[in-house]
């Protein structure tokens, strides 16, 4: 590698290390190839190929974290990289290695996401050693028949019970694919480990995934109610949290979507950028206190509705005659960086598309309100007790969105 290439290379491992992510590369596109993968086609944001991590990356990249002082309740991600492709990086021949450098030399904490290639025993040995310390995420997927579709190259089932089986596993999420799908995973799982976090919902269908998973994640949208209510009647010992649905957390969240959007002190002329879901709750609640600029999750397509995933991509397929638009913060906070959505276009590049309008931006509408409200009422729980046994739920389904 030329001096120049190892440059570059380093500033990408700085810039995800500023966003405290861990920069391991498998130098190549991850080969479990999972069906539902999100990262099949990372086309809608830029990415940088980068070499499989070596020996000398990582005492660079060590040296970096160790560097940095540690903050409190913060830990270093381990798979999700902002500026790399998302691969399953417990498949690196050291990842294991590295970890326990990290755990034994610092004093910060670590976030793994895996969906199970892990040596169960090394890495229930490192939860006994440094008790809090790891957060592992265990991707679970499915442990029913629909496994083998949707993971052909996954771990086998045995090996996702026996890592489950211990203190390492602090969430599991498994999704609904049908019945008799998510809730017998939810009691299998909670019989092995009642203390991990049980992540639930349904996996969105994207524009580029094939038309068979497609088709199972909708069969699973339609049984969610179902299956949801068969966990809540088992009142199980874990904590049990509903994520991944957009139109349930807006419609659970509506009262603080309304007194944002109140504080927000709009005109009835004004032009406010939203994406569906948030859409359907202020045409309900709020109609005609603004001008409501609905844009479709266009650059991931799919059955995609969410306000924090929007583009300036899809935003600026929607600008017509316009003056002045007004911008929720949510969509440019890709990174710590700078003001980027999540494909990495600048908000300085899409604002000079349009010389003729002005975007102002409502900072309260911001990642932070977003994240914690998911957490507050992302429960199971509030989904049956809130949403499902609400009739005010379907009023807010039958709210069409325009064309």
């Amino acid at each position: 590698m030329s001096v120049k290439d190892k440059e570059f290379l380093y500033s990408i491992f700085r810039k995800e290390i500023k966003d405290r992510k861990i920069p391991l590369s498998l130098g190549k596109t991850c080969p479990v190839k999972c069906t539902f993968c999100y990262e099949m086609d990372h086309s809608y944001r830029d990415t940088f190929d980068t070499p499989l991590t070596t020996q000398e990356h990582w005492d660079f990249i060590f040296n970096e974290i160790k560097s940095l002082p540690t903050r409190e309740s913060e830990f270093w991600v381990l798979g999700g990289n902002e500026y790399m492709e998302w691969t399953d990086l417990a498949l690196h021949p050291k990842a294991m290695d590295w970890i326990e450098e990290f755990l034994d030399q610092t004093d910060k904490g670590i976030t793994v996401f895996s969906v199970g290639y892990f040596d169960p025993l090394r890495i229930k040995r490192l939860a006994d050693k440094y008790p809090g310390r790891i957060n592992f995420e265990l991707s679970v997927i499915s442990l029913s028949s629909y496994r083998q579709q949707l993971m052909p190259k996954g771990p086998s089932v045995d090996q996702v019970l026996e890592i489950l089986d211990g203190p390492a596993v602090t969430s599991a999420n498994f999704y609904s694919f049908g019945p008799e799908s998510m809730s017998k995973d939810a009691k299998r799982i909670s019989e092995i480990n009642e203390k991990c976090l049980l992540w639930m919902g349904c996996l969105t269908p994207l524009k580029y995934i094939d038309g068979h998973t497609t088709k199972l994640m909708r069969q699973g949208k339609r049984f969610l109610p179902d299956e949801a209510r068969k966990i809540y009647d088992m009142d199980l010992p874990n904590i049990q949290m509903i994520h991944t649905e957009s139109d349930i957390t807006a419609f659970l969240n509506r009262n603080k979507i309304i007194k944002t959007f109140d504080a927000c002190e709009l005109e009835k002329k004004d032009w406010i950028v939203m994406a569906g879901n948030v859409h359907r709750v202020l045409t309900l609640f709020r109609p005609g206190r603004a001008r409501f600029m609905y844009v479709p999750n266009d650059t991931l397509g799919g059955d995609s509705d969410c306000t924090t995933l929007l583009t300036f991509d899809d935003v600026a397929k929607r600008i017509t005659n316009q003056k002045v638009i007004h911008l929720p913060r949510v969509i440019m906070e890709k990174s710590s960086n700078d003001e980027r959505d999540i494909s990495g276009r600048s908000f300085d590049d899409f604002k000079n598309q349009f010389p003729n309008v002005r975007f102002k931006v409502l900072h309260k509408i911001n990642s932070d309100l977003s994240n914690k409200k998911l957490y507050e009422k992302g429960y199971l729980k509030n989904y049956v007790e809130g949403y499902l046994n609400n009739p005010l739920s379907k009023k807010f389904e039958n709210v069409a969105c325009p064309n």
